[in-house]
């Protein structure tokens, strides 16, 4: 190309971006914090005396390393970790972050700042008193914590709270710090959420997990899975009927259900142990055959029959034409009652279906245990005339009888 040939641009074709432009692009202007926001970071570096914080292009930050010591006295944090923190100030570059208003002089001049932009402070609660609580602050302020915010719904008793050290959050501050109210529970929610949102990219429906059995009721029993508390209804407790939950549950054990509702949007959650067992009606043929025999438990009464249990999860219809003993009979409630032990004969089995066909033993049949037969027809014999009848016309026949002669 000679010297004095200018270039020529072809149509369309963008023109080339300068360094400076490119450079000007580049450039974000960092982000300014207000006190108290909360953040998620990236820790890249661990020293003796500060955490160093990764913000993204946000920036860099630094928390304290003595708020992140463990009980032996370490940093249980290590680079890449994640964790959250409170912006408190900045100096220049340098953006300090914490995440908890700490004991000390400082800790108590902080409080009211910690109050403004919701910085959680340590406490220890010192006794019980009306309505809740008396909590020391950072700085040995008092505050006071209602019973309502100390825990989360369905956790463990006050009396274990005395003593507890633990963040709050400070909901009021008056009166130059001689009125002061806390939260507990606020923090705990936080968490909970922040952990719910962890987790629902991981369970789904069906998955079994182990839980934990925080309260028994007469309908189920509420089990913690994680941060997810749901219901395991009574008739999801197993393949048999449960009458009594607390025979079978109780607080704090430990069991394996299948989660069968994820609700994220309510936060409704149910669990089934029933799922996590083997179904019974997969072996019912093998374990009932035609013909064979077994005593059962009335479990239900119905107008058209009885349901009777005949173990492991397999109840049984026992038709109401198949009782009376030949006679018309409009219940199974006449001859039969709950919980009534029976000897029943097995006519069919459908575990597609998943029934049993069941009917009484056959009084002649030769297996029948003697006097068993005679107990069956008793019971199931219509009651005997009145005798108040039977007397009246026995003494008409005689005063007739007497006349003739």
């Amino acid at each position: 190309m000679e010297p004095d040939e200018k270039k020529t641009e072809t149509p369309g074709e963008p023109e080339e971006e300068s360094f400076g432009e490119m450079l000007d692009r580049s450039f974000v202007a960092p982000t300014r914090y207000e006190p108290g926001r909360k953040v998620s970071a990236r820790v890249v570096k661990v020293s003796p005396e500060w955490v160093f914080l990764d913000l993204g292009r946000k920036g860099e930050g630094v928390l304290a390393a003595k708020e992140l010591l463990d009980e032996a006295g370490a940093v249980r944090v290590k680079e890449g970790d994640a964790l959250e923190a409170y912006f408190v100030s900045s100096d220049g570059s340098e953006m300090l972050f914490t995440t908890r208003v700490a004991g000390g002089a400082a800790g108590s001049a902080q409080l009211e700042d910690a109050s403004n932009s919701g910085i959680p402070v340590d406490g220890v609660v010192v006794k019980e008193i009306k309505g809740g609580y008396e909590v020391r602050l950072a700085g040995g302020a008092r505050a006071f914590c209602p019973h309502s915010q100390m825990d989360l719904p369905r956790s463990r008793g006050q009396e274990e709270n005395v003593g507890k050290h633990s963040a709050f959050r400070i909901t009021k501050y008056g009166e130059k710090g001689r009125n002061i109210v806390v939260s507990r529970r606020a923090l705990l929610e936080e968490e909970e959420e922040r952990k719910m949102r962890e987790v629902m990219a991981t369970l789904t429906e069906g998955m079994v997990m182990t839980g934990t059995v925080t309260a028994v009721r007469e309908f189920g029993a509420f089990i913690s899975v994680g941060p997810i508390e749901g219901l395991l209804p009574i008739s999801e407790i197993g393949w048999d009927r449960v009458e009594d939950i607390q025979s079978v549950l109780s607080v704090g054990q430990q069991v394996e259900v299948a989660i069968t509702r994820l609700d994220w949007a309510n936060r409704h959650f149910s669990f089934s142990l029933k799922k996590t067992l083997a179904d019974p009606w997969e072996t019912a043929v093998d374990r009932f055959l035609a013909g064979s025999r077994h005593v059962g438990k009335v479990v239900r009464l119905a107008a058209f029959g009885a349901f009777v249990s005949l173990g492991g999860g397999v109840d049984g219809l026992l038709h109401i034409s198949k009782l009376g003993g030949g006679k018309r009979i409009r219940s199974a409630g006449e001859v039969l009652r709950m919980g009534q032990e029976i000897e029943v004969k097995v006519d069919s089995v459908d575990p597609v279906k998943r029934r049993v066909a069941l009917s009484l033993p056959a009084t002649e049949s030769p297996d029948t245990p003697e006097g068993e037969a005679e107990d069956y027809a008793k019971y199931l014999a219509p009651p005997p005339a009145a005798p108040a009848l039977g007397s009246l016309g026995e003494a008409l026949k005689a005063r007739l009888e007497r006349k003739g002669r």
